[in-house]
C-alpha cells in the first residue's frame, strides 16, 4: 500500500495528530515518519490546524461548587479509614454522581454543545480565528524548518498558486541584534539559494511573495534560514551558516 498516496497521507496525518490512530497502523506510520519528509511535513500541518483550534477556544472557570466537591471527594479515603459509615455514605454521593453525569439529560447538553461548535467551525471559522476546514489540505507547498538539535522551529506553507507565505514559529528565535532572519529557498538541482522572506523571531506572519509559489518553490527541495545584516534582495546570496532548515514538499 502506498501510504505516501497524497488523500491517504493526508488521512493518516490527521488520525495521528488527533491520536486516534492506534495499533499496527500507528506503528506503520510512525516507522514512514522516520523515512518520509512529506509525512513529517503533513503531521506538522495538522498539529498547526488542531492547535488553533485549541487556542481558539475560550477557557471557562470552574465553579466555586466544582473545587468544593473535588476536595471532599479528595478528603474521602482519610474519612473511610475511621469511619466505615461516612464511607458508605461517600461512595452512595459518588454513585449518584456518576448516575447524574451519565444522565440523558447530561449527554443531551454535553452533545448538543458538541454539534454547536462542529457547526460554527464549519459555517463560521473566522468567529474563533481560524480558517474554514475542508476534508483535506489544500494544494500547498510546505516547508518544516529544524534547529541544529532537530527541533521543529519553522512552518511556512504557501498554497500552489498563492502569493502568501504563511509562517508559524513553533519555538522562538533568538535572533542577534541588529539582524535579520532570512529565509532562503534551495533548488533540487543544487543551484544558488535565493531569497524569499525575511521571517519573525516569534509568533507568526503573513509574508508576500514576490511571485506565486508554483513557480517559485517547483523546483525547490529545501528551505533554510540565516541571519543576515539586513533583508536579502534578488541575486543575493546567504553570507552565514544556516540556523535553520528542512525540507520543502509538495502537499496534492
Amino acid at each position: 500500500m502506498n501510504y505516501l498516496q497524497p488523500d491517504r497521507l493526508d488521512a493518516l496525518a490527521q488520525e495521528f495528530a488527533l491520536g486516534t490512530l492506534r495499533g499496527p497502523a500507528r506503528r506503520r506510520f510512525m516507522k514512514l515518519l522516520q523515512q518520509s519528509p512529506a509525512a513529517r511535513v503533513a503531521v506538522a500541518v495538522w498539529q498547526e490546524r488542531l492547535m488553533a483550534l485549541e487556542a481558539g477556544a475560550p477557557q471557562v472557570a470552574p465553579r466555586p461548587q466544582v473545587w468544593a466537591a473535588l476536595e471532599r471527594r479528595i478528603a474521602t479515603p482519610r474519612a473511610s479509614q475511621t469511619s466505615p459509615p461516612q464511607a458508605e455514605k461517600a461512595n452512595a454521593r459518588t454513585g449518584s454522581w456518576l448516575k447524574n453525569l451519565f444522565a440523558p439529560r447530561s449527554l443531551g447538553g454535553a452533545l448538543a454543545g458538541v454539534l454547536l461548535c462542529v457547526v460554527v467551525l464549519r459555517l463560521q471559522p473566522a468567529l474563533l480565528g481560524v480558517e474554514p476546514l475542508t476534508d483535506g489540505l489544500p494544494a500547498s507547498y510546505v516547508g518544516l524548518l529544524t534547529d541544529n538539535q532537530g527541533r521543529p522551529t519553522v512552518l511556512a506553507s504557501s498554497r500552489r498558486q498563492g502569493k502568501q507565505l504563511t509562517v508559524k514559529l513553533l519555538q522562538p528565535v533568538a535572533v542577534p541584534t541588529g539582524q535579520v532572519a532570512q529565509l532562503w529557498a534551495l533548488p533540487q538541482d543544487g543551484g544558488a539559494p535565493f531569497p524569499v522572506a525575511v521571517v519573525p523571531s516569534s509568533g507568526s506572519a503573513m509574508l508576500t511573495l514576490n511571485d506565486t509559489s508554483e513557480k517559485l518553490f517547483f523546483k525547490v527541495s529545501r528551505l533554510a534560514v540565516s541571519f543576515e545584516a539586513a533583508p536579502a534582495q534578488p541575486g543575493d546570496k546567504p553570507s552565514a551558516d544556516f540556523v535553520l532548515s528542512g525540507h520543502c514538499v509538495k502537499l496534492w
